[in-house]
């Protein structure tokens, strides 16, 4: 046969080996994905429009409606001011990230990675032949290193990536280090990629700032969201992607000749969903308190080093003081029952594992049972 391309050389999976599903008798504490089901609000509207027959092509960049309601809830959520004509809706956000990372860089191009990162950024820049540029985030509390940031601009570099809320080490960058973000992007005139999914996921007492609503980030932000993580429908795979009128025109040239654009049935659902504060406020108050059970219960356990997540749904974890790495501390946690993700898989993530607490309270009890048996008992 003839040869498969080369790009597909060594390109990383992610966590994909510690994501495969184990034996029902193991607890699994891996997968980014919500423990509760949709609002029922949005599956009815999804039947509903199915059951009217609308299942045929539509606007390519998502019903005007959709993109009305996106930038309502940009607006009225999180201060950022786009019009509905600069919002693309895309099948899920990794979708987002991707236009985004093909609008911002060409091949050869550099993009800055606050490393650890979520494990398919750097895999999906190198896919597109850009080059990513891990910066180490401080250790202390994940936070970014703004004079690394800095230091590591060239004159090859496009893009700076940030995600706040952060998958996977739960940080939640505070306004000042924002803005720092956006005023070394507009020295070197680069763009910003602002990885927004966990963005209703925060429990510090500042809120979720997105770049581009600060001084010199509008005309530079690309802003990815989507509806898998506030509104548990991961599996329906919505996203969105917003910002500067160029690139948007941009982003609806990508998906006419990808995707055409997302199932039509959803799109009114999806704009249901945007409505849903009531379930979105409920998922938050479940998962505060699964954080707390899992924070006290590791917090207790010889050798490990727990940093409280300031948003998002995962505890990143130092395990060194086990005197394991953390490819064997995963190991020897799926043989005790528990499965987690050990973080040597992408860069900068070495000595620590990923926890998820986004599963059910039983689960989160008896793993940190099982995980106590094995370090302490």
């Amino acid at each position: 046969m003839p040869e498969i391309s080369s790009r597909y050389d060594g390109l990383g999976v992610g966590f994909a080996p510690y994501l495969q599903p184990p034996g029902p008798e193991v607890v699994r504490w891996t997968v980014g994905e919500p423990g509760f089901d949709a609002p029922s609000e949005v599956i009815e509207a999804a039947i509903k429009e199915l059951q009217d027959g609308n299942t045929k092509y539509t606007r390519g960049a998502g019903s005007m409606e959709l993109c009305q309601a996106v930038s309502d809830y940009l607006a009225r959520h999180h201060g950022i001011d786009v019009g509905m004509d600069d919002v693309v809706i895309t099948p899920g956000a990794k979708q987002a990230l991707l236009y985004s990372f093909m609008i911002a860089t060409m091949p050869g191009d550099e993009a800055i990675l606050l490393a650890p990162s979520w494990a398919s950024y750097e895999p999906m820049l190198s896919l597109i032949g850009a080059v990513p540029v891990n910066v180490p985030v401080r250790k202390d509390n994940f936070h970014p290193d703004i004079d690394a940031i800095g230091a590591a601009v060239t004159e090859r570099t496009r893009m700076i990536l940030i995600n706040s809320p952060c998958n996977p080490t739960g940080a939640v960058f505070t306004p000042d280090e924002m803005q720092a973000i956006v005023d070394i992007a507009v020295e070197h005139d680069l763009w910003i990629v602002s990885d927004e999914i966990y963005a209703r996921l925060v429990w510090t007492d500042y809120p979720h700032i997105s770049p581009f609503t600060l001084p010199g980030g509008k005309e530079r932000t690309l802003i990815v969201n989507g509806w898998s993580k506030s509104w548990a429908m991961t599996g329906m795979r919505l996203g969105f992607l917003a910002g500067p009128p160029d690139a948007m025109r941009a982003a609806v040239k990508t998906q006419a000749n990808s995707a055409s654009h997302v199932p039509t049935f959803m799109m009114h659902a999806a704009a249901v969903a945007l409505d849903c504060d009531d379930s979105v406020e409920e998922f938050n108050r479940e998962y505060l308190k699964r954080r707390d059970i899992m924070i006290d219960g590791l917090t207790g356990m010889s050798g490990l080093r727990v940093v409280e997540p300031e948003g998002a749904f995962y505890v990143f974890v130092d395990v060194t003081g086990t005197g394991m790495s953390d490819i064997e501390f995963a190991d020897g946690a799926l043989e005790a029952g528990v499965q987690l993700i050990p973080t040597s898989l992408i860069t900068g993530g070495e000595g620590f594992v990923r926890i998820s607490y986004a599963t059910d309270e039983e689960a989160i009890h008896e793993g940190l049972r099982r995980l106590r048996a094995w370090l302490v008992d």
